[in-house]
């Protein structure tokens, strides 16, 4: 989500070259990216990820997109007008561009980017199925939805035959455990996957805004010091007195077992049996190897023990 942002199309083809090189085959963007969404740069990111995929095995990549929902007040999505929505008409829409950037004619997972709870599922799983069936998505996904709202849709499409979710992509991380509440039972039950996305907390996670540091660059440093309102109030949600006292410990965690805490974050994050992928992000090659390295991390029951300790010790840091 930061191709075509704080990454420019050189640098985002070599972070992509070094995540397949090393063995990683799900690439998960969105028509709104990059972040910030900007309408100087929206769409930028599928255009990346479409040229750089020329040439290469479509069949073997596994390519994730999303379609914006409206905002309700929110944010406009600057797409389509700032008049986004979840109907047969803007995920056709949608979709038909994301296919061009990509230079794809397919996708393997299509999500909605959010719910729309007041417009209904109806419509929107009817289009998705419509869209599976003439072969221009093969999976269907949600992202950031509710427990209402996976129930919901689960039972309009079992109630009229339609292509259901079976994914789920949701901010979680041990600085964010609210799905393990009631989300991560549901996921168990309907066999609906968690891609869980911000594993490391947005970067909180890495430590580098421990010690009350404001890197250059850093996301939540740009919207803490020059962001909006709603920018500021998402940082604070991500940086905050309780979230970086977790990630001291987890810092500390980490140096006991010669780990970096971002290797430690990530392998915590993939080992749920209701997790089928963990979305890992990278500003550079470097960035990218601690989340590479929890690939073959299996982490010890104490291990995770002493973890759940720590989330006990200041519970729910993201609110």
């Amino acid at each position: 989500m930061m191709f075509g942002s704080t990454l420019d199309e050189k640098e985002s083809f070599a972070v992509m070259d070094h995540a397949l090189e090393n063995g990683i085959d799900f690439f998960d963007t969105a028509e709104v990216y990059p972040v910030p969404p900007l309408a100087k740069w929206v769409n930028r990111t599928e255009e990346i990820v479409g040229k750089w995929l020329r040439g290469k095995d479509r069949d073997s990549i596994l390519l994730a997109t999303k379609v914006v929902g409206p905002a309700h007040g929110w944010f406009a999505p600057p797409v389509r007008g700032g008049k986004a929505a979840l109907d047969r008409h803007n995920i056709r829409t949608a979709l038909e561009g994301s296919l061009r950037r990509l230079q794809t004619d397919y996708v393997d997972l299509y999500q909605t980017h959010w719910p729309d709870h007041d417009f209904g599922y109806e419509e929107t799983l009817q289009t998705l199925t419509e869209l599976q069936e003439e072969g221009k998505i093969r999976v269907i996904g949600s992202s950031n939805e509710t427990e209402w709202g996976t129930m919901k849709a689960n039972q309009v499409a079992k109630e009229q035959g339609l292509a259901r979710y079976e994914t789920i992509q949701n901010n979680f991380s041990i600085n964010n455990r609210r799905f393990e509440d009631a989300l991560a039972d549901i996921c168990r039950r309907e066999q609906i996957s968690l891609l869980p996305y911000s594993p490391i907390g947005g970067g909180v996670l890495s430590g580098k805004y421990n010690g009350g540091a404001l890197p250059d660059g850093a996301r939540f440093s740009d919207y803490l010091k020059t962001g909006g309102a709603r920018q500021r109030e998402m940082a604070t949600r991500f940086v905050n007195e309780k979230s970086l006292a977790t990630t001291g410990e987890l810092m500390k965690l980490a140096d006991e077992l010669s780990i970096d805490v971002v290797t430690l974050a990530v392998a915590w994050s993939k080992q749920h049996d209701f997790v089928a992928s963990t979305i890992i992000g990278a500003n550079s090659i470097e960035q990218l190897k601690p989340s590479l390295a929890a690939a073959d991390l299996k982490l010890s029951e104490e291990t995770l023990g002493r973890i759940d300790a720590i989330s006990q010790q200041f519970p729910y840091p993201m609110g």
